[in-house]
């Protein structure tokens, strides 16, 4: 896949996060149904929200619960009272680069633009769903 500028900007899937109102029962899930390998559950305050990843062959589920009733996640769970997915996330190999080249190419970066640091410790950014098909999509620093 080429993006702007005929540049291959996303990389491998990283994870597909899905929100969650009990995040212990959909860990559980995951681990004692379906057998995968799950994380401790770790907050998250910059982002409001308590994560716990899903570790598949190929890729990770990212399970959210809110962390406090401003958490971007509670607002998404009172839209979607069953919880469901979320955001996927792309790896890149340079995030900064690959922001410029969506934004030359009219793709909306949400909040100021700037990377934050996410629950890997890597840099991310969030782009707007309406601009992506309806998805919210999250970029990774690989």
């Amino acid at each position: 896949m080429r993006g702007a500028g005929g540049r291959r900007l996303i990389g491998r899937l990283n994870h597909v996060a899905i929100a969650v109102r009990d995040l212990g029962k959909a860990a559980s899930i995951y681990r004692d149904l379906l057998g995968a390998e799950v994380s401790a559950a770790v907050p998250q305050p910059d982002h409001g929200v308590t994560t716990v990843f899903v570790t598949l062959p190929n890729a990770k589920i990212e399970l959210l619960e809110p962390l406090g009733p401003d958490s971007p996640i509670a607002k998404f769970l009172d839209r979607n009272p069953d919880g469901g997915v979320h955001h996927i996330c792309y790896e890149v190999g340079d995030i900064r680069t690959a922001r410029d080249a969506l934004k030359s190419a009219g793709a909306r970066v949400l909040g100021d633009g700037e990377p934050k640091i996410g629950a890997h410790g890597k840099p991310v950014l969030f782009l707007h769903p309406k601009d992506f098909a309806g998805t919210l999509i999250e970029l990774e620093q690989a």
